[in-house]
């Protein structure tokens, strides 16, 4: 008899560790969500200012310099990593590390599969070193605009000319519209 209540005891125990972390774990998708929102709609705002601006070659130093630097703000906040990779780089300092790559793989086999990548999200709890850490990622799909005067199959002479000066490895040429350009990537410490 003491074997069974023991036994209900570490039941009963592991189920509510169980939920609680579910519970986390949906708290943490949603804020991450939150952010991702916020991180976009600032480089997007940023992006389209530049083009009205001086058109797509002025956009090309915000992808650079204010992305990083909107990240940072998220970093200062909140103690979070937040990111862009992509399978296709332009910047080789945003290159996936294993798990981002899995999950960018993932996220092409969905999109074969008939998932619509503006939906496509991943989240998981994982060891990195001797922390676990929360880990979200969340698709960009490419935008017919502004996305394709950057990153398309037929890119000006003038933009091309500025991407190779500030990219001179960039790979990140040649979408569609709808194609999966990268993804949102955050790393949250647990506590």
């Amino acid at each position: 008899m003491k074997k069974f209540v023991v036994a209900i005891f570490i039941s009963l125990l592991l189920s509510g560790w169980a939920m609680a972390v579910e519970v986390d774990r949906e708290a943490r998708i949603a804020e991450s969500r939150a952010v991702v929102k916020a991180f976009f709609g600032e480089l997007k705002g940023q992006l389209g200012a530049a083009i009205k601006e001086g058109g797509p070659t002025h956009a090309i130093p915000v992808c650079k310099e204010q992305a990083p630097a909107i990240a940072q703000k998220f970093y200062a906040d909140k103690g979070w990593r937040v990111a862009r990779t992509s399978l296709k780089l332009r910047n080789p300092g945003n290159a996936p590390d294993a798990w981002e790559k899995k999950v960018l793989e993932s996220f092409e086999a969905r999109k074969v599969s008939g998932e619509d990548p503006k939906k496509m999200e991943y989240a998981e709890v994982v060891q990195q070193g001797d922390a676990w850490v929360f880990r979200y990622m969340k698709a960009i799909p490419t935008a017919e605009m502004p996305c394709l005067m950057c990153h398309g199959g037929a890119i000006a002479e003038p933009v091309a000319a500025k991407l190779d000066q500030f990219y001179p490895e960039d790979q990140a040429r040649g979408y569609k519209a709808g194609d999966i350009r990268g993804a949102f990537t955050i790393t949250q410490p647990i506590k």
